[in-house]
């Protein structure tokens, strides 16, 4: 094979790498990571986040987190000082664990 049509053909192998990556491969990427962002805003941001009890009573109470007080629910057994772990979120009511760690 001739020098010029080995140099035109990696030519455009090259080409269509470049195509192939600028408009399939890093655009895929990117969808991939985006969806694997924490939500940076909002109560489901708080997700997995650790509070504080403030006021406890049965399975509900008060948290602060973020600089705010949160109404909250548990299953736990929670005193006012107790650090926990925010679990979930329904409406305005963050539903939380005892952290344990």
């Amino acid at each position: 094979m001739p020098l010029f049509l080995k140099v035109v053909v990696g030519v455009v192998a090259l080409y269509l790498l470049f195509e192939l990556l600028e408009h399939a491969i890093i655009p895929l990427a990117a969808l991939i990571l985006r969806g694997k962002r924490k939500k940076l805003t909002g109560p489901l941001s708080l997700i997995g986040e650790i509070g504080e009890v403030k006021e406890w009573s049965g399975s509900e109470g008060r948290i602060f987190v973020h600089g705010s007080i949160w109404g909250a629910n548990s299953k736990d057994n929670l005193k006012p000082g107790d650090k926990v772990e925010i679990l979930g979120v329904e409406g305005l009511v963050l539903q939380i664990k005892l952290h344990t760690g």
